[in-house]
């Protein structure tokens, strides 16, 4: 993945996605991808998220620096509201043990 900004980005759209819809095993997944990437790759910790009606504020530690990034509420949400507009599109289907 590129840069920090477009790894937090896409972990953050995800895990909105996750935190409404906690049985959808293809949200998790993709989830896990991006935990990885920003814990293995980029190599962030302490991540937090906060919001407000506007934004999501999203503060990590990386090299031991705090840092904090923020991204508009309706960038994120598109693909929560693309679900949400369209559930029957988006059905989930459970991991078959």
């Amino acid at each position: 993945m590129r840069s920090v900004q477009d790894v937090l980005y896409n972990w953050l759209s995800i895990k909105v996605v996750c935190d409404v819809r906690p049985e959808d095993t293809a949200a998790r997944e993709t989830l896990d991808l991006f935990e990885g990437i920003i814990k293995d790759e980029h190599h962030l910790s302490n991540v937090e998220v906060t919001t407000d009606e506007v934004m999501y504020y999203v503060s990590y530690t990386l090299g031991g620096e705090s840092k904090k990034t923020r991204f508009p509420r309706e960038l994120i949400e598109v693909m929560l509201n693309q679900i949400n507009q369209e559930p029957d599109k988006y059905c989930n289907f459970p991991i078959e043990e």
